[in-house]
């Protein structure tokens, strides 16, 4: 069987459910190293030790994305472990209600915090590394993020500006060969 991933590092946020997991348990399955980022250290080593049965190699890293302290020590502890960053996944979100009206600030920060600077900020700290390959960014977004849906205006518009960011990075990366 030919493993696409093989011996690739691929570091995906989000790790412990929904599509960053799958995506971790793919890239597993495709022979790739991974660094699972998450914030529960018990399903982390859930998913780490069910990579491990896919023929993939990971190492947990119990991080918060939002902690500007974490995503550094992600990144580092990533290359530290692989020597090398070939894919960063930021797939780490969170959704909640709300509307113009009716969104606390402290739901509207956790979200841009979660949902859009740290996907810019594990960016900018990744992109030296992947320059060095070079690499690729797969930033994860939504529906959400091209036309609007009532009750969850923070995450419509989060969704919105990392579809922007990650159109404004291709072109700033596309020279140095970062897709």
């Amino acid at each position: 069987m030919s493993r696409e991933l093989d011996g690739r590092v691929a570091l995906v946020t989000g790790a412990t459910s929904g599509i960053g997991r799958a995506t971790a348990l793919r890239f597993a399955e495709e022979g790739a190293r991974v660094a699972l980022v998450g914030r529960d250290a018990e399903a982390l080593a859930d998913v780490a030790r069910e990579a491990g049965t896919r023929g993939g190699e990971a190492h947990a890293i119990k991080a918060d994305v939002t902690s500007e302290e974490d995503a550094r020590r992600a990144v580092g502890e990533t290359v530290g472990r692989f020597a090398a960053l070939d894919v960063l996944v930021n797939a780490a979100g969170i959704i909640s209600n709300g509307t113009v009206e009716t969104t606390p600030l402290d739901d509207w920060d956790a979200m841009m915090n979660v949902n859009l600077r740290s996907v810019f900020h594990l960016m900018q700290l990744a992109a030296p590394h992947l320059e060095k390959r070079p690499g690729n960014v797969v930033n994860v977004s939504s529906v959400t993020g091209l036309r609007a849906f009532p009750g969850v205006l923070a995450y419509c518009v989060s969704k919105a500006g990392v579809d922007q960011l990650t159109r404004c990075a291709a072109l700033e990366l596309a020279p140095q060969g970062v897709r």
